[in-house]
């Protein structure tokens, strides 16, 4: 199973079981398409395909010297921007080795005895709230809502639980709840005390026209947290990057409960060179996103899938019957090309599959050979 480690994006793992082949060479015979080293077509992992923004990597190899004094540990020049470009107070803020940390420090704030979630979801929620030792509880979205919860189920398993995560957009589904339905539920965290953390590692993707946000209203709701990412928008996965917004009581919970310096030098360094980047690189990354999913998606229908509109950088496909996604992941594999098997995901069926959206030629690589194996698949 490609899923070894619970996540997507495991290139060694796909070496260890596919051999080092690359999906552009499957297809005419030259390498350097995606992945790590050019080895694979990657999309497992849902990483912005323009890579990181531009100068960022040309800065970081100036401030390489930077490794040998250690990283300041309040993360004081990165919180000021962050709290320029979110509109709060760097009090508000605190800064993770990754969105993961993020939501661990919040765990261990809180220490929630029952955890909520509304599956299918990111993995790390039940994950992480099992290895602090909490109960966890969960509702389910169902397939003709897109595998999006009920918002009166979410709102009465709040008062079941301590924390409740929440997907916006949702992993793997891509779906957004409604800012009335957000503020309802933090209406209702308040009155329970539960705490409420909303998940915005994808909301980056989305146009702010049309992102569903309680960050405009976060001063009313000290139970809410928004947790969000940077390694994804910005193509930075490999140096662990995250960010929370919260009430500055709970920001400071969390800050007490975090490991001096697990945010290294060059992860600050590579956040502060992002948000520099300018406006330019976020409104092409946009573009590029919305116009490619909806491209892809159209791909995808005609193949025979089924596939929710979503409204982040990935599709979640249901595949047509009696293809499971273990057997057009291997198929893919072999070929060079990773996919995500959403299998394992509660609520979710054997031929459930993510793919992240990249640019238009790699789309254009994905959908042939897909479109060759479940054609040859048929009339075997």
């Amino acid at each position: 199973m490609l899923e070894k480690y619970g996540h997507g994006g495991d290139l060694l793992t796909a070496a260890e079981l596919y051999g080092s082949k690359s999906g552009k060479e499957s297809q005419d015979g030259h390498g350097g398409h995606g992945g790590h080293s050019g080895i694979f077509l990657d999309f497992s992992a849902n990483i912005n395909p323009l890579g990181p923004p531009p100068g960022v990597l040309e800065s970081l190899r100036e401030l390489l010297p930077a490794v040998t004094a250690y990283p300041d540990p309040g993360h004081r020049r990165l919180k000021r921007m962050l709290a320029e470009h979110t509109g709060t107070g760097a009090d508000w803020l605190t800064v993770g080795n990754g969105a993961a940390e993020s939501m661990a420090l919040l765990l261990l704030a809180v220490g929630p005895r029952t955890v909520g979630i509304a599956e299918p979801c990111f993995s790390e929620y039940r994950q992480l709230a099992e290895q602090f030792g909490a109960v966890v509880k969960s509702v389910q979205g169902a397939s003709a809502r897109d595998y999006k919860a009920n918002v009166e189920d979410l709102a009465a398993l709040l008062e079941q639980v301590d924390l409740l995560f929440l997907g916006q957009p949702n992993n793997p589904n891509g779906v957004q709840y409604a800012v009335e339905e957000l503020t309802q539920l933090a209406e209702q965290a308040e009155r329970t005390g539960t705490y409420l953390a909303v998940d915005e590692a994808f909301i980056d993707f989305i146009d702010p026209g049309r992102r569903q946000s309680l960050l405009p209203e976060l001063a009313r709701f000290p139970h809410t947290v928004l947790v969000r990412s940077m390694t994804k928008f910005y193509a930075i996965p490999g140096l662990r990057l995250g960010y929370t917004v919260a009430h500055p009581a709970l920001a400071a919970a969390m800050t007490g409960k975090q490991v001096t310096w697990s945010v290294n030098a060059l992860a600050l360094l590579a956040g502060e060179a992002c948000l520099l980047s300018g406006a330019a690189y976020e409104r092409r990354t946009r573009s590029l996103i919305t116009a490619e999913r909806e491209s892809l998606r159209s791909g995808l229908l005609e193949l025979g899938c089924k596939v929710p509109p979503g409204e982040a950088n990935f599709l979640l496909c249901s595949l047509p019957s009696p293809w499971t996604a273990a057997e057009l992941q291997d198929r893919m594999g072999r070929s060079g090309i990773l996919v995500r098997s959403c299998a394992m995901y509660p609520g979710l069926e054997a031929g459930h599959i993510r793919v992240a959206v990249k640019g238009p030629e790699d789309n254009a690589v994905l959908l042939q050979r897909m479109g060759e194996i479940l054609k040859a698949g048929m009339t075997e």
